[in-house]
């Protein structure tokens, strides 16, 4: 029995070993060259509910967003990016490493339908340099953008078109490089409107002898002239229209030639030497700060002061006063005013006590001196306001100075 516990033992450990093995996504990439990895939606599809890519009739093609970071730190290597324009599209790490090593990265995974995440590993090995490629050339295409080139299928059909144009098949990629990552412009959201990629192909073998104009002062003049410059017809290879490339943004890179370093400083004991006397700098002319300060600080204040004066004179010499308001003002509209200050004095002093008798300003009409009820007035015309007519008989109650 005891033997039998410890080789179901052994095989637990063994089984949990090979998937954590197979758990990890492993990638070799040599030093100098290109890495792409594709993260694809159809692959990580399975990892979420139902676990099927087709299930009891339906298929599921789930909107996914991956993000991508070195294992315990929060951003990816230096030379290893990322690059997702929309949730149905697959995701792209790319780069160029620069020294062996071995990089570990966390890719995680967000499934945007139901939230739920899936977390794997990719483990990339850089390895030694696999080809010495001295003789490097960029080209700038300007109708594609980094998410378009990276496929393999692209890929392949850029190198063909430049193995053309260098007349050799010894071409292998170096790097890949979103016009934005270069200072470009953001593109506008409309069609026929693309970013810009830089690719950088290397090989052993030298320069063909079109694309050796590009050295020539003849291709620099025309370029800084504005104009298109003009490439013989053994580098006019553009199998697919989008894969065009613009000269004037296009360099050849020579490594082959060994770079001479400048001269290191000359180093001295750490004394100067015996010059003399110091002399100190002579001092500046004096200057007058007067106008300066006229401009600044008078001109200023004298306007504040000038517009101060005129706002006074507005709020307190344009006042008409109260006796010539009072004198433009109709006895109707006098009368009007004064009766609702009466009536709102008189309610305030009934507000102290209930039991007293309902006002005056409640009848139908009345004296407001004397507190005697006029008979209505009499006439046959409706143009005539009561009030009015009312005013006339009572015309000592109004308040006249």
């Amino acid at each position: 029995m005891a033997d039998w516990t410890g080789w179901r033992f052994i095989l637990t450990v063994c089984v949990t070993s090979v998937l954590v093995v197979e758990a990890d996504i492993t990638a070799h990439t040599p030093v100098g060259q290109l890495f792409v990895f594709e993260l694809q939606r159809e692959t990580f599809q399975n990892d979420f509910e139902p676990f099927l890519k087709h299930y009891a009739g339906r298929v599921y093609n789930d909107p996914m967003l991956f993000k991508c970071n070195m294992q315990s730190f929060p951003d990816l290597p230096g030379w290893l990016r990322f690059t997702q324009r929309h949730h149905y599209d697959n995701g792209f790490l790319y780069g160029t490493p620069l020294a062996q090593g071995k990089s570990m990265i966390e890719i995680t995974v967000t499934n945007k339908r139901s939230y739920d995440t899936f977390r794997d590993r990719l483990i990339i090995t850089i390895d030694p340099p696999a080809k010495r490629m001295p003789y490097q050339a960029e080209f700038f295409i300007p109708l594609r953008e980094i998410e378009k080139v990276l496929p393999s299928t692209v890929q392949i059909e850029i190198r063909q078109d430049m193995m053309r144009m260098w007349k050799t098949d010894r071409l292998d990629f170096v790097n890949i490089t979103s016009a934005l990552d270069r200072g470009g412009r953001v593109p506008l959201p409309l069609a026929g409107h693309y970013e810009g990629v830089y690719v950088k192909v290397g090989s052993d073998q030298y320069f063909s002898e079109c694309l050796l104009t590009l050295q020539t002062a003849e291709h620099r003049r025309q370029c800084e002239a504005g104009g298109k410059a003009k490439i013989p017809g053994d580098c006019k290879v553009c199998s697919y229209p989008g894969n065009c490339v613009t000269w004037c943004k296009s360099t050849l890179i020579d490594l082959s030639r060994p770079v001479i370093p400048p001269p290191a400083p000359t180093m001295g004991p750490g004394i100067l030497d015996a010059g003399g006397v110091y002399e100190p700098p002579e001092s500046p002319p004096p200057r007058d700060f007067l106008p300066d300060y006229i401009v600044t600080v008078i001109v200023p204040l004298a306007l504040a002061i000038i517009l101060c004066l005129l706002l006074a004179y507005i709020m307190c010499c344009r006042r008409e006063g109260v006796e010539r308001r009072d004198g433009k003002t109709p006895d109707i509209q006098l009368y009007h005013r004064h009766t609702i200050h009466g009536n709102t004095s008189e309610l305030r002093s009934m507000a102290g006590c209930r039991g007293v008798p309902p006002p005056l300003s409640t009848l139908s009409m009345f004296n407001a001196r004397t507190g005697e009820t006029a008979p209505p007035f009499q006439t046959d015309s409706p143009s005539i306001p009561l009030i009015l007519a009312q005013q006339e008989i009572n015309t000592d109650t109004l308040p006249r100075k």
